[in-house]
Order: C-alpha cells, then sequence, then structure tokens
C-alpha cells in the first residue's frame, strides 16, 4: 500500500530529484501521521503502510521514533513555513502591501480539513515542546527565523517610510506571527472557517493603520 503522490512529496524534495528517495517518502508519511494523530498517538506501523517500506529501512535512515520527529520538524515543517511564509515576502516591492496579500493568500488555501487538523507548528508546540527539550528547541527555532524574517522587512519598511515611526519592528513581528497561528487555533476550536477569516482581516486593517499614504 502506498498512497504518498508525487505531489505530496515534491514541494519539499531538492529540485534535482526526480523521484523521491525512501527516507524521502518515511519523512512525509511520518509528518502526514504526526499532524493527524499528534507525535505521541503516531503509529511507526501506519507510517510503513503508507510507504511500503520496511521497518529495517525506516530504522536505518531514522533509529528511532524521537529522531524521525525531530527530522520531520526540522526537514518538512520548517521548510513549509519558509515556502508558504517567510520566502514568499522577498518578492514585493512594498512590505505592507506584500504582507496583506500573503495573508490573504493563506487564507483562501485553508480547507475545513486544514481546519480540524489544526497548524503542525503550533500543535507540536502545544502537544511536544512542554515535555521535550528536543522538540521545543527545533520548534523555537521556526519561531525565531519567522520573526527575524518579518523584524528584517520591517525595519527596511520603517528605513524606506513605508510604515509610521511608532511601529516597532520585533514586537510587530512577533504579533503577526502569533495572530497568524492563533487565527487557526480559532477556527479550529469553533470549527469554522470563518473566524480564521475574521481574525485575517482584523490583521489586515491593521496593518493598513500603520502604513504611511
Amino acid at each position: 500500500m502506498n498512497d504518498l503522490t508525487d505531489n505530496d512529496v515534491y514541494w519539499w524534495c531538492p529540485l534535482e530529484d526526480r523521484e523521491p528517495d525512501t527516507r524521502g517518502k518515511i519523512l512525509f508519511a511520518a509528518y502526514k501521521e504526526i499532524h493527524s494523530q499528534g507525535f505521541q498517538a503516531a503509529s511507526l506501523s501506519n507510517i510503513l503502510a503508507h510507504t511500503g517500506v520496511t521497518k529495517g529501512a525506516l530504522y536505518h535512515h531514522f533509529p528511532n521514533k524521537l529522531e524521525l520527529g525531530y527530522a520531520v520538524i526540522d526537514e518538512v515543517i520548517a521548510k513549509r513555513i519558509d515556502l508558504s511564509f517567510i520566502l514568499p515576502l522577498q518578492h514585493f516591492d512594498h512590505p505592507i502591501d506584500g504582507m496583506i496579500e500573503l495573508i490573504r493568500n493563506a487564507g483562501k488555501a485553508f480547507s475545513m480539513t486544514d481546519i480540524e487538523l489544526g497548524c503542525p507548528l503550533t500543535n507540536l508546540a502545544q502537544e511536544m515542546a512542554p515535555i521535550d527539550e528536543g522538540f521545543r528547541i527545533r520548534l523555537n527555532c521556526i519561531y525565531q527565523k519567522w520573526h527575524r524574517s518579518i523584524t528584517d522587512l520591517m525595519i527596511e519598511a520603517k528605513k524606506s517610510g513605508h510604515i509610521i515611526e511608532q511601529i516597532d519592528p520585533e514586537a510587530l513581528a512577533v504579533m503577526i506571527v502569533a495572530t497568524l497561528e492563533g487565527s487557526i487555533v480559532a477556527a479550529k476550536v469553533a470549527q469554522d472557517l470563518n473566524k480564521l477569516y475574521l481574525c485575517g482581516s482584523g490583521l489586515i486593517q491593521y496593518l493598513k493603520l500603520i502604513r504611511k499614504q
């Protein structure tokens, strides 16, 4: 049994890789299992069933479940944040307009299934950061990189006169990330996509208020 498709795995495999290798298939299957079940309840048997690889092949690449979980954070979740929320900001001439467009596009991409599962980064932060230091450190690194990318963007926005002088770029960055992540939690609890849209709309309104005309 192998229910992973090329589209599932190509988005995070190196561009030069024509086919996802065994390690890549295991990683993405583990990501899907952890996302749907949580790390502690994730089943290695389910991961193997969805990839068609042997238990020996899994342990050849990952000595234990914990190391597999760490690799999912480092190589899958971190890359998803990079591709979805960090790299796109480099391609906008106006930082505030770029951030607004990113928020709108992210909202449009969410389905009810996404809301039911929640954000994998937030899920693991809530589940594993309090009980495993390895998870906490890795998850914090993702958040710190995300914060820094927005902070740098807003520092440049202040220098170029795109936002009002009273704004603290670092505080703004932390608030944006917290709002984006929190909007998914609010929608998940309510099982209502409209909660996600309301949070996004409120954040966009704030960004427009701090933008210099």
